[in-house]
């Protein structure tokens, strides 16, 4: 995921900000996905309306926020057991 500039832009706004005043100043910017792009406005929007205290705040809550595009296989794991059918491989010792 690359935040283009996203961290420096918020980092200059005065705070405490609101999200209506954030996505009015960085909405449009484009956040790019592992499997497509978002905007700025549209992550703060899907977390409601909030009271940002500083950059860190807002920074991070645009990493959680981003959607399922910002992971690459969904609900794939390398941790879980094999599933029923897969086949039971031997464990390798390196």
């Amino acid at each position: 995921m690359r935040l283009n500039r996203t961290g420096d832009l918020v980092a200059d706004h005065e705070y405490p900000a609101t999200t209506d005043e954030l996505v009015s100043a960085y909405g449009t910017e484009t956040i790019h996905l592992q499997n497509g792009s978002e905007t700025v406005g549209a992550v703060l929007e899907r977390l409601g309306a909030q009271t940002y205290a500083d950059s860190n705040e807002v920074y991070d809550a645009i990493l959680t926020g981003v959607g399922h595009e910002a992971i690459g296989r969904r609900f794939y794991s390398d941790r879980d057991a094999p599933t029923l059918g897969e086949g039971n491989a031997e464990q390798v010792s390196f």
